[in-house]
């Protein structure tokens, strides 16, 4: 479809569909960045008294149904004597796990936390490497691997669909001579 009807058709579809792609993208986009702070949520903050950077998660159980639901959010990197801020939604859970690694695959703390008032947020201190349950974090290990890995295919579909949508908006824009 170079000429004609059809050739105008396809154009149109193609700027509807990039709009359309572009508009979703910057929503998904400015809906990722926001920052967490939720209504009625608990500030829990990390504070790393160890000598070295220690990357933490925190795991929240999900009680309102049996199967044990997990939600597990990548706190970030803490530096030594530097702290973390995390507002967690607790309306459905009372307990939450801090998962602590040294570089990528070596958990050295684990610590399981129960919030027995929330309205009073948490304070945790790292002073030193624990790991309160072995059952425990192994189970956090493995919720921590899975959001890991569904980070990981997020970001090579994301990748895959901006090399699309800036070759669609690239062939769209150029000028034939």
């Amino acid at each position: 479809m170079k000429t004609g009807r059809g050739a105008e058709w396809a154009k149109l579809f193609r700027i509807v569909t990039l709009v359309f792609s572009i508009s979703i993208f910057t929503y998904w986009f400015i809906k990722k960045s926001a920052i967490g702070i939720v209504k009625d949520s608990v500030a829990l903050q990390v504070i790393n008294k160890l000598p070295q950077t220690i990357d933490f998660y925190v795991i929240t159980l999900d009680d309102s149904d049996k199967n044990g639901t997990f939600d597990t959010k990548h706190i970030g990197k803490v530096r030594p004597e530097y702290y973390r801020t995390e507002y967690l939604k607790m309306d459905k859970s009372d307990e939450y796990w801090i998962v602590g690694y040294l570089g990528k695959k070596n958990l050295v703390y684990f610590s399981q936390h129960s919030v027995p008032n929330k309205n009073i947020d948490q304070i945790i201190e790292v002073q030193n490497y624990i790991n309160q349950s072995f059952k425990l974090s192994n189970n956090a290990k493995k919720q921590v691997e899975a959001y890991n890995y569904e980070n990981t295919k997020l970001g090579i579909w994301v990748s895959l669909d901006f090399l699309l949508l800036f070759l669609n908006l690239a062939l769209l824009v150029r000028r034939k001579k």
